[in-house]
């Protein structure tokens, strides 16, 4: 079901822009306009005789969705998944927890696949995000089992890496089907962007978070790694991993995006869909196979 707030968003970015900028409305300004943008959103959906009227196959609009997280999709043709893993280490530990870490890495990659490994340096501090990949769920459980009888790993990492944490968080993310995971250019900074979408799922907003992403990534200012939508977790959340070559070309970056028409348009349309938006920038450790 649509939250009330996100219905009236939809309704009143049917209306004609002259309304919108307007100085002043007043109450009866407000009825007038919220009159104007119901007739105008009734148009656009259904035309002049008020009744919808039939796809049109040859419109691109009719073609069939490549829609974020389908079921019956290429996300879940393979079986393939991902994991997100965060955890928040206590701060007088996280030089202690990423030496460690380094130290023992290969006995945890020796069982199932790293795609990066990272510190936040913006965001919640004392925290590392760190991205694996599975083939099913048979494989992750496996994984799971081999772990835990795989005494190197339990005497050399896990017992000595628990008492430094304070929290971890797991969350089994797809690749959407319209995107890859790609390689980073060269060596530099992530920014891990986390939507919170509304009820509906990807049929409803799927298309229009595609285009904004693809705006976006089409100013050129960075290279998109990969879009994941989730299954377990916080649902209809979707992640974009993007990567930069440093901070200071991310907001050169983004004050070109801003200047773009093609972004502000997609990324208007796509908001309409939007709860709430978060974003942390990541710096690969050493072991991080995303450099």
């Amino acid at each position: 079901m649509y939250s009330v707030r996100g219905a009236l968003s939809r309704i009143y970015a049917a209306a004609p822009r002259s309304l919108l900028f307007s100085s002043y409305l007043g109450q009866q300004g407000e009825e007038k306009l919220l009159q104007v943008a119901c007739s105008a959103a009734r148009r656009r959906w259904c035309g002049s005789s008020g009744v919808r009227p039939a796809a049109r196959n040859n419109s691109w609009e009719s073609r069939p969705l490549r829609s974020i997280g389908t079921s019956t999709r290429g996300q879940q043709e393979n079986g393939t998944f991902y994991e997100f893993r965060t955890y928040i280490i206590q701060p007088r530990k996280v030089a202690d927890f990423l030496k460690l870490t380094n130290d023992n890495i290969h006995l945890r990659t020796a069982h199932s696949e790293l795609i990066g490994y990272w510190s936040v340096e913006i965001g919640c501090l004392n925290e590392v995000f760190h991205v694996w990949k599975y083939d099913s769920y048979k494989h992750r459980s496996a994984v799971r089992e081999a772990l835990a009888n795989d005494k190197d790993w339990q005497q050399n990492y896990i017992s000595k890496m628990l008492p430094m944490l304070r929290d971890q968080t797991s969350e089994i993310v797809y690749m959407v089907p319209w995107a890859e995971l790609n390689q980073s250019p060269k060596k530099g900074i992530y920014e891990l962007v986390s939507y919170q979408m509304v009820p509906g799922g990807p049929v409803v907003w799927g298309k229009a978070f595609q285009k904004a992403v693809s705006a976006h990534s089409h100013v050129g200012y960075c290279a998109l790694i990969g879009v994941f939508h989730s299954e377990f977790g916080h649902l209809n959340k979707v992640h974009s991993l993007w990567w930069h070559e440093d901070a200071d070309q991310r907001a050169a970056g983004r004050r070109r995006a801003h200047e773009d028409v093609r972004v502000v348009a997609a990324v208007r349309d796509s908001a309409t869909y939007l709860v709430s938006q978060t974003n942390k920038l990541l710096r690969p450790t050493p072991y991080s196979p995303l450099k």
